[in-house]
């Protein structure tokens, strides 16, 4: 699967930096449950339970906890895990191919060795519709996925 962004897809969200960190620590930390629940949501939010199968149709789990008792599960399945690479996941399906009642997106995670020790990482979020797209940005995508992305690096940076 080639870059999304590449191919000009209609209804995309990109957060896109460079980690000073291995590209090999920032992929475990999108791969080992007990490391995406340290960084994969803004705090004071926190991911309590998470479960992650690198096959395509394995299950992606997580469950985010928000500061006031909030609680939203994300199930979905993986569609293509890459080591290192590439991970691309969706809510569109659960485990055993079932169609979820409401796909929001799939995410598609690239990572790439910049050769001196960090890592270009570049999330797409890409949605069905514009109005999807709209309701994830009104959510703080930007923000939301930002502070995430520092979580993850300042993560990888320790490990």
């Amino acid at each position: 699967m080639s870059d999304p962004a590449a191919a000009g897809p209609k209804h995309v969200l990109t957060l896109e930096r460079v980690i000073d960190a291995p590209v090999a620590n920032v992929w475990r930390c999108w791969a080992e449950p007990k490391l995406l629940n340290q960084w994969f949501c803004p705090k004071p939010w926190y991911v309590s339970e998470s479960r992650i199968e690198l096959r395509p149709g394995g299950e992606f789990f997580s469950v985010m906890n928000g500061p006031g008792g909030e609680r939203f599960e994300n199930l979905g399945v993986c569609l293509e895990a890459e080591p290192r690479r590439r991970l691309v996941f969706t809510d569109a399906f659960k485990p055993g191919w079932v169609p979820s009642e409401r796909p929001f997106m799939v995410s598609h995670v690239l990572f790439e060795d910049t050769g001196d020790g960090r890592t270009k990482y570049t999330a797409h979020a890409m949605h069905w519709s514009e109005e999807t797209l709209r309701e994830h940005e009104q959510m703080g995508f930007h923000e939301g996925w930002g502070k995430a992305a520092d979580q993850l690096e300042e993560l990888a940076k320790s490990i």
